[in-house]
């Protein structure tokens, strides 16, 4: 499939809002999940494209409009400064849409925790959470000009975890995961993010507070340190691991 840029938003100083429509989108279809993702194709000057996986932040049927989030650091990756310096008529490929995860109707309260890079999923599961349901959100970003106002049909207790630039930044979610006090009742998680961050916080969840892995939809979408290319290489090795942490 491909699609043309309709416009762009600068959301934060680290956020870039893409909306894409034409007549590319005419047989889209959007799955009943809000972790939907597309995998876009990107050009560069080493490859004819390179391919990332980019949650689908939100689909206007009518419209025929799909608006998709993007995180940019500079000039750093790919998807990053595309997005940044997209116009109106740019065209991009991508296949898809796929997704699992929606919040369960069933639970009794949901759990979400996550960065930047996991806010587009967080953002469209909280509009998703049943009227007058618990959501609880813990959220990493680098500053007070880097939050988003989410919307909640439930009852929201959110809570912006603000980096310091320093190693101790990798334990602010799990700290904050630490001192929380769990509302009673099943819980549905969504945890997702940094690869080492999410793996601590795995462990926190299952060995500490008893989830059940059915319960959490859990994934590392990227490595601090590591570039998007040098991640996907390790990537299933790391998952294992990490699966093995807490069976």
């Amino acid at each position: 499939m491909h699609a043309n840029v309709v416009t762009t938003e600068q959301l934060t100083p680290s956020l870039v809002r893409v909306v894409l429509g034409g007549d590319g989108l005419r047989d889209f279809v959007m799955p009943d999940t809000t972790d939907t993702y597309v995998n876009l194709a990107f050009p560069t000057l080493e490859a004819p494209s390179a391919r990332r996986r980019y949650t689908v932040r939100a689909w206007d049927p009518m419209a025929r409009e799909l608006t998709i989030d993007f995180v940019v650091h500079g000039d750093e990756g790919v998807a990053g400064p595309w997005a940044a310096s997209a116009r109106p008529g740019d065209v991009l490929e991508f296949q898809g849409p796929s997704g699992g995860y929606r919040p369960d109707s069933d639970a009794d309260w949901h759990l979400f925790v996550g960065d930047e890079s996991a806010l587009p999923a967080i953002a469209a599961s909280l509009e998703a959470v049943r009227p007058g349901t618990p959501a609880v959100a813990r959220l990493l970003c680098d500053g007070p000009d880097h939050r988003l106002e989410l919307t909640c049909p439930g009852r929201l207790d959110i809570e912006w975890v603000q980096r310091t630039g320093d190693e101790s930044d990798g334990e602010l979610l799990l700290s904050a995961l630490r001192d929380l006090t769990f509302p009673p009742g099943t819980v549905h998680a969504f945890v997702h993010g940094e690869a080492d961050e999410i793996r601590g916080i795995r462990r926190h969840l299952l060995a500490e507070r008893g989830l059940s892995r059915q319960a959490m939809s859990c994934s590392p979408y990227w490595r601090r340190h590591m570039s998007d290319e040098a991640w996907r290489k390790v990537k299933r090795d790391f998952v294992a691991t990490m699966e093995a942490d807490v069976a």
